[in-house]
């Protein structure tokens, strides 16, 4: 397969899982996070794996950094076709009024600046070769109210209907856009909220979920990425999907997802 894809948060957890996909699907991947250690072990299983691929430490949140990031891929491994935008952060957790405003407000910048910046700087090649797909890693926690995470929630959701916007206005242009649910995965970021203090004290519903053995592998994730790459969901640019079940129950489901308008933010 001659595609390049790119994967933010791709040295470690989720977005290695899916980095490793995508390698084995036949793609050239690169991988960026602001851990270069990470991002090295990532790029050791890749090319062990037999796949051609790049690493960029890069801080998503930098405007000057994603355009470094995004020529340095496409000068190693060409123009980008698969934009994965993984990069995420859970903190603070806690009473609104009680976290830092700053912390608060680093978690939008991550987990909504990050995408739109990567977004900005993919979208004119794309458009300009008439091809391409972005796929957003948002989360259930963007479509429901989860007390004493709501700079999370706020993020998710911002991120859920920036999906919908910006596959809106591509879609004169070939490049289609979603978001996914990839189910409760113990990555490193989940691992940070099970062990830390406050996600015991404010999130203790958390490790039932792993107790109770409801949490899932990321297998999911990397199948339901893989058809969304393949063009197949085309017509369905601008929903979130979740991975659990997809993308089998995607298969002829099209019509009446567009139809009863599901896989979208509305109020009701």
């Amino acid at each position: 397969m001659n595609e390049t894809a790119l994967v933010t948060g791709g040295g470690r957890g989720l977005g290695r899982a899916i980095a490793m996909a995508l390698g084995q699907s036949g793609r050239r991947v690169a991988v960026a996070s602001r851990t270069a250690a990470e991002l090295d072990e990532t790029l050791a299983l890749l090319r062990a794996a037999g796949c051609e691929a790049a690493a960029i430490p890069t801080d998503v949140t930098s405007e000057a950094a994603v355009h470094r990031m995004v020529a340095t891929v496409t000068e190693k491994l060409g123009p980008i076709d698969l934009l994965v935008n993984n990069a995420g952060v859970g903190t603070p957790l806690g009473p609104t009024w009680e976290t830092s405003a700053g912390e608060w407000w680093r978690n939008l910048e991550v987990n909504v600046k990050g995408p739109m910046l990567c977004c900005h700087a993919v979208l004119p090649g794309m458009i300009e070769r008439g091809h391409g797909c972005i796929v957003n890693v948002a989360s259930g926690a963007g479509a429901a109210s989860f007390p004493y995470m709501s700079a999370y929630v706020t993020a998710k959701a911002a991120l859920i209907r920036f999906t919908e916007v910006l596959a809106d206005e591509l879609r004169p242009h070939g490049v289609a856009v979603f978001a996914i649910r990839p189910g409760t995965v113990r990555t490193a970021m989940a691992e940070e909220l099970l062990q830390s203090e406050e996600g015991k004290r404010w999130l203790p519903w958390f490790q039932k979920i792993f107790d109770e053995g409801r949490d899932i592998s990321s297998k999911p994730a990397e199948d339901l990425i893989l058809h969304l790459a393949s063009g197949q969901a085309d017509a369905l640019s601008g929903r979130m999907f979740a991975a659990p079940g997809a993308p089998g129950n995607l298969a002829g489901q099209t019509e009446r997802i567009l139809k009863e308008d599901l896989n979208v933010l509305r109020m009701r």
